[in-house]
């Protein structure tokens, strides 16, 4: 790897910058994507910067279900982002519909447009959920070597000798 594109995925991972899109929710997971960014709960800490242009963004945050209204929105915001591009669904509509599945406008989750990197799930999803959200992203970008885990089994299992 270059010492270039070195630069480029440390920059992409310290640094994140964000948009959000709310495709048609009632405004609670909004509200908590906004306390996730004031100084309590301190979202900055990890480097993301919400921006207000997607050529400048390398994560949509959305919340709540697609409706057929901004369902062509959304694909043209995601299609104006640069590559490598993520998408990170905030609360239970955003992540499978939620309450407003069947309805007559609404098409379903996010993941029904786009492809979701990660899904955050909750009516509305706490600021301290959409944070660990986050971090798990970022920590998927990086390259770690993943260790492997053994299977976890009760102690009785483990001392009768039942571990396969």
């Amino acid at each position: 790897m270059s010492i270039l594109k070195k630069i480029i995925r440390w920059a992409r991972i310290k640094s994140p910058w964000i948009i959000h899109f709310n495709t048609g929710a009632c405004n609670a997971c909004d509200i908590e994507i906004v306390a996730a960014l004031t100084p309590r709960y301190d979202l900055e800490r990890f480097g993301v910067i919400i921006k207000g242009t997607p050529r400048h963004a390398d994560v949509l945050v959305c919340s709540g279900p697609v409706t057929l209204q901004t369902q062509d929105r959304l694909l043209r915001i995601y299609e104006q982002m640069p590559e490598p591009k993520f998408v990170v669904a905030v609360g239970t509509c955003a992540c499978s519909g939620g309450v407003f599945q069947g309805c007559y406008s609404v098409r379903a989750g996010i993941d029904s447009i786009l492809p979701v990197s990660v899904f955050i799930p909750g009516c509305p999803a706490s600021p301290k959920a959409i944070i660990d959200g986050v971090v798990k992203l970022l920590d998927s970008l990086e390259d770690k070597p993943k260790k492997e885990m053994a299977p976890v089994l009760p102690k009785k299992e483990l001392a009768q000798g039942n571990a396969t």
